[in-house]
């Protein structure tokens, strides 16, 4: 038994430890083609949600579209499923499932595999973040839950998955926001690109408060950026030195894009914010900073 699941597993470890950037698709394909003899017509009322599935929002108007191809050629590509005590759960394929649901289907072809729980939610993460109709908060919780289950660094998860460094910071750091505000990207009221200036903010009230003046005034990204430098100016008057120079705001931009994270310049000193030491570290190798043992 335990030859066989490092067998089925084979093809999702190799996603992990080879050097090509992740593709599930590809993954997905390769495993269809290698059970093409196996495909299994299940009806879709046995089949149950992956309990690991992160994404809690599906685009209903994509999901129409797919339904309706559904009706007119069939479900192209069978969902993969594994068997459970009653019926089957899901793993991969969710979409087909909901849209074959639309589309009236009975049945839905699968393929029967054996994974693990880990292996489970592992794939349910990495279909997820290689969709491009997933909100962000949702990409967001994916990509960290990859990034503990694999110990990856932000740095090694963004080579594996083509994304730039930069990116994966400024999106894990919409879950430093208030719960609120999360909802409020994912019912779309407040874009990622204005959740991700907040998320700069330590302040929760006066991040509240700015994002019910991003809705009612809507103002654009730009205008909010300005809104946050100002009361920032305002806010630091007190603590320092009077010809402090205008562009210190753009060294303390450019500093914080290249690290992801806050950074302050005031009285000579750069300030650095910092959430954990495996954060420190990521920092420090960002600025190729290393401590020797001795």
């Amino acid at each position: 038994m335990e030859t066989k699941k490092k067998a089925l597993g084979k093809g999702l470890e190799q996603l992990f430890t080879n050097n090509n950037v992740i593709d599930f698709n590809n993954f997905e394909k390769e495993l269809v083609n290698d059970n093409k003899n196996n495909v299994t017509m299940i009806k879709v009322e046995e089949i149950r949600a992956n309990p690991y599935q992160p994404r809690k929002t599906f685009n209903e108007d994509s999901l129409e579209e797919l339904a309706t191809s559904i009706k007119e050629y069939g479900v192209v590509q069978p969902i993969i499923v594994k068997k459970s005590i009653k019926g089957y759960e899901l793993i991969a394929g969710e979409r087909r499932l909901r849209a074959s649901k639309k589309a009236g289907l009975v049945e839905i072809p699968a393929i029967i595999k054996d994974f693990t729980d880990q292996e489970m939610m592992e794939i349910a993460l990495i279909e997820n973040i290689q969709r491009e109709d997933l909100n962000a908060i949702d990409e967001a919780k994916s990509v960290l839950n990859i990034i503990n289950l694999r110990g990856f660094t932000q740095e090694e998860f963004a080579k594996k998955f083509g994304k730039s460094r930069v990116y994966i910071t400024n999106l894990l750091g919409l879950l430093k926001l208030p719960n609120n505000i999360q909802e409020m990207v994912v019912n779309k009221e407040l874009s990622p690109s204005h959740a991700r200036v907040l998320s700069k903010l330590d302040d929760e009230n006066q991040i509240n408060e700015l994002a019910k003046k991003v809705i009612k005034n809507k103002l654009n990204v730009r205008e909010l950026e300005n809104l946050v430098n100002n009361n920032e100016v305002v806010k630091r008057k007190p603590i320092i030195v009077k010809d402090k120079e205008p562009k210190y705001h753009m060294y303390e931009n450019v500093i914080s894009d290249k690290i992801g994270n806050k950074v302050k310049i005031s009285n000579n000193k750069i300030t650095i914010n910092f959430d954990s030491v495996k954060d420190l570290e990521r920092i420090m190798e960002i600025l190729d900073i290393s401590i020797g043992d001795d």
